[in-house]
């Protein structure tokens, strides 16, 4: 691990100018990825800028059909919220599977969603849910704020405040695990909004989260997992590692995202 300067700022103005103040300091929320990385000399920041002293970022609340939670919440406080699963359970149920209790207590929403890791979770249901991702500058919709592999719409020096759910009338998330990082080989967030509208996103299977419009569509007409019989997501693009082949994420698409309708029929 490089040299580099702490900061520890109590408020995001603070936070802001800090980060401003300098071209390659960088936010830690979690540090669930920044940490293993500079410990590997794969990045060497000028500047940490630690987001744990600010309050104001973390906390659940509801306003009207919408679910708002802090960029500095932790993945275990989603899991075992009695606001989330009232809202949102799928939310809920995503947040408690991700990585193992470590990860959970020290990971954040915020975080996760900055870094847009191929295979995180919460980007699954942010794009599923049409979510808006509140910075300390705007506001940016789910559906143009992932751009690609770990790469998002944010600007340098935005921070990301909240994020903002829009509550579903039915909602369900499966994925099919790495056994050892429990990272999403695929996963399959399915949302049904009020107005009858579906939205299906995939998280582990490509270079970045994305949605199927096919899926969408015929979820619309008939929202059970048999009216996905047929429906097949190419293999051109999709990731193929050690873990798993394109062509067996591409299967496995579909066979995640009946699973999913079937989570939210519950």
């Amino acid at each position: 691990m490089y040299a580099f300067e702490y900061h520890r700022p109590s408020s995001v103005a603070d936070a802001a100018q800090a980060l401003g103040a300098n071209e390659d300091a960088k936010l830690v929320a979690g540090g669930m990825t920044l940490l293993p990385t500079m410990k590997q000399r794969l990045a060497a920041p000028s500047d940490i800028i630690d987001l744990n002293g600010i309050a104001e970022l973390a906390g659940i609340s509801r306003d009207g059909d919408t679910l708002v939670i802090g960029a500095m919440t932790r993945h275990a406080a989603v899991g075992r919220s009695d606001e989330v699963k009232a809202a949102i359970p799928a939310l809920a149920h995503l947040a408690s599977h991700i990585g193992d209790a470590q990860v959970r207590n020290r990971g954040t929403i915020g975080g996760s969603l900055a870094n847009n890791d191929p295979a995180a979770d919460y980007p699954a249901a942010a794009l599923a849910l049409g979510a808006e991702i509140v910075t300390d500058q705007r506001s940016i919709p789910a559906d143009d704020y992932f751009v690609g592999m770990f790469e998002t719409a944010l600007e340098p020096a935005e921070i990301i405040r909240e994020v903002r759910f829009p509550i579903p009338e039915k909602a369900g998330y499966v994925k099919f695990p790495n056994p050892a990082s429990r990272y999403a080989l695929v996963g399959v967030f399915v949302a049904r909004a009020k107005d009858g509208s579906v939205r299906v996103a995939v998280t582990g299977a490509g270079p970045s989260v994305f949605r199927v419009e096919a899926m969408e569509a015929a979820l619309a007409a008939d929202f059970r997992p048999e009216a996905l019989d047929g429906i097949t997501v190419p293999a051109d693009g999709l990731n193929s590692d050690m873990h798993a082949g394109a062509d067996y994420r591409a299967h496995l698409i579909g066979v995640i995202a009946k699973r999913a309708v079937a989570a939210a029929l519950g």
